[in-house]
């Protein structure tokens, strides 16, 4: 029987090996693992939590920051606690299907929030070199539609990625020399040609990526012109300030990507564990870090961050007997 023809059982579960040659240090690594995970909750909570509950942020670049942190959250919980049962646990069976869902919420998160990005770049656009326009443009009603248009976007893309990774016969190996079902892991366990999947994913993501990349850069380079042109050197300052938090997001998320992407597809001699280690410092530092650049480059979150500190901590002195 060919390759191509054998069965693909889908009751046959995937083996994740976690950081192939470091098993004996998984307990440790997991450490800064569950670390970074408790401050991904926490601080994209404590973003949603502030903005929900000050009205003061129910604005269009408050709401996109909140969409952000709701894909953070998604994004972290769909890896990092099958990551800690492999590292703590040896839990490593992870079933067919769980894998790909896996692994579908891992892509769409990633599409979803290159979407909400250049929404965000469009945002500060207008607000900046449009603003006389701005309030009637950018309504919530039309935030939320941006973010509903990149969430379809995204899961529009990967539902058929997904369809032709399914039907690919996985008749080798099931184990995964990974921590989590990564899409070049995964697929290099297949018996049959993959290049439709592989095509499939090179050109959505080349075209993904690359447009929103270019279309952010277009719009930032409009608004450090129009920002450089502003007379006052306050105004200057506060406008750099909140755009270069959004900068430094976007620099984290898209940089971070390509090199976990490129040292998937090429080695460049580098050990096993040093390349699973990138791409699951790429999956859990980044959602820890953009509630904190917010919270320390955004003036109006961080006075909400304290408004709220201040309402917990006055509500349990008014409960304390």
């Amino acid at each position: 029987m060919s390759a191509a023809n054998q069965p693909n059982s889908s009751s046959v579960p995937f083996l994740l090996t976690g950081i192939p040659g470091l098993e004996d240090l998984h307990v440790w690594l997991s450490i800064p693992f569950c670390f970074t995970y408790i401050m991904t909750l926490l601080g994209n909570s404590m973003v949603l939590l502030t903005v929900r509950l000050d009205r003061s942020l129910h604005q269009p670049m408050y709401y996109f920051i909140s969409m952000l942190a709701v894909i953070d959250l998604i994004f972290s919980t769909a890896v990092v606690p099958k990551m800690l049962a492999v590292f703590w646990l040896d839990s490593r069976e992870i079933g067919f299907e769980a894998c790909f869902i896996q692994m579908f919420f891992i892509h769409t998160s990633t599409a979803v929030e290159s979407g909400v990005l250049l929404a965000m770049s469009f945002d500060r656009y207008m607000a900046i070199c449009n603003p006389l326009r701005y309030t009637t443009i950018l309504t919530s009603s039309k935030t939320i539609q941006l973010g509903l248009m990149s969430l379809a976007r995204g899961a529009g893309l990967m539902a058929p990625l997904m369809c032709l990774l399914t039907r690919l016969p996985y008749c080798r190996t099931r184990v995964i020399p990974h921590s989590y079902c990564e899409h070049l892991a995964v697929v290099g366990l297949a018996c049959a040609d993959p290049s439709a999947s592989d095509l499939y994913s090179l050109t959505v993501a080349t075209l993904l990526v690359g447009t929103d990349s270019v279309l952010i850069t277009f719009s930032y380079g409009k608004i450090l012109r129009s920002v450089m042109r502003l007379p006052s050197q306050e105004a200057r300052l506060k406008a750099l300030k909140t755009c270069g938090s959004h900068i430094s997001v976007m620099l984290l998320f898209y940089i971070g990507g390509l090199l976990s992407m490129y040292l998937q597809l090429f080695s460049f001699g580098l050990a096993p564990h040093v390349q699973v280690l990138v791409a699951d410092l790429y999956l859990t530092v980044p959602p820890m870090l953009n509630p904190l650049i917010y919270g320390m480059k955004v003036k109006q979150i961080q006075e909400g961050f304290f408004k709220l500190l201040g309402q917990l901590s006055g509500l349990r002195v008014s409960q304390a007997p």
